[in-house]
């Protein structure tokens, strides 16, 4: 099967990143940050998104972007965005200048996987206040996958977009982006959703869930990813495919959190009190879960080996 295929070529070459029962991470995924127009889906919940960065960067998290961060497939500009969604931007350099933060590319932003693209675009910015080129991202590497690697008990966790594998968002990406790109950004003016995408039909995310929990089945390595913008958190004894959702939601933004081995899916949303104050509240949907809890560990027998 090419997801299979994919999913194993893609494992083999991950970056390893380590860490312990002390760690601190949180993976977000889908994003998809637009120019701040009416066509970006992303513009509703960037206030939420930013408060969740405060509350993660003060409490010393690492954030972990895993791909569809930017929407690159319906603009064109990085620039764009930047300038879209400034204060966002300012708090991923803190992250950044910290050592705290790690990049994905998904097939929306599939041109970060060029590190001279990343270098022209990403690296420094115009600032239209001062005139001048300031640092966003000095040096930045953006990476098809991490395999989160625990320093003690060896255990994986295999943290990747999701499109690999889906015919027409990896194979026929460029197709796929031609459309967004010349038709239906125009039309997502008006309200029409992109066909092709898993997050909007219900058969296409079964196919892309059942890949990916096949995969997981046959290597025995917990999966963390996003793409079809559906959250799943499994419970012990089920397969370890873990979907983080996403930030585009109507009703808020979800993200996954890895805190002293343990993994935790959290909602981010917008509350109101009796006296009509609305405020933002972090909710643990389902967890925390000790990552040992989910069988998953690479000294185990892998078929593509």
């Amino acid at each position: 099967m090419r997801t299979i295929a994919r999913l194993n070529e893609v494992y083999k070459n991950a970056k390893i990143v380590p860490f312990d029962d002390t760690s601190k991470f949180v993976f977000f995924s889908d994003t998809h940050r637009g120019d701040d127009s009416i066509a970006d889906e992303f513009g509703r919940n960037k206030h939420i998104f930013y408060h969740a960065l405060n509350y993660y960067y003060q409490n010393d998290f690492t954030y972990v972007e895993v791909g569809d961060g930017d929407e690159l497939w319906e603009n064109s500009n990085f620039e764009h965005i930047r300038n879209g969604h400034f204060s966002v931007f300012n708090k991923l350099k803190e992250f950044y200048d910290a050592g705290r933060l790690y990049m994905i590319f998904g097939n929306h932003n599939m041109k970060m996987r060029s590190p001279q693209w990343v270098e022209k675009n990403m690296y420094q910015v115009y600032d239209e206040y001062l005139g001048t080129k300031e640092d966003l991202f000095p040096g930045l590497k953006i990476y098809e996958a991490f395999r989160f690697e625990h320093q003690k008990t060896g255990q994986e966790l295999f943290v990747v977009h999701g499109h690999q594998g889906d015919l027409l968002n990896d194979q026929l990406a460029f197709f796929s982006h031609f459309m967004i790109r010349f038709f239906w950004r125009f039309m997502h003016l008006v309200g029409v959703k992109y066909a092709a995408s898993p997050a909007k039909s219900r058969r296409k995310m079964h196919k892309v869930e059942k890949n990916y929990t096949k995969w997981n089945a046959e290597t025995n390595t917990i999966i963390v990813c996003g793409h079809t913008h559906r959250p799943k958190f499994p419970d012990p004894g089920e397969p370890a495919y873990f979907n983080i959702g996403c930030g585009m939601h109507p009703r808020g933004i979800t993200c996954l959190e890895l805190l002293y081995g343990k993994l935790i899916l959290v909602t981010w949303r917008v509350h109101s009190k009796k006296d009509g104050t609305l405020f933002i509240k972090r909710t643990a949907l389902k967890g925390p879960m000790p990552l040992r809890a989910y069988a998953s560990h690479p000294s185990a027998q892998r078929k593509q080996e």
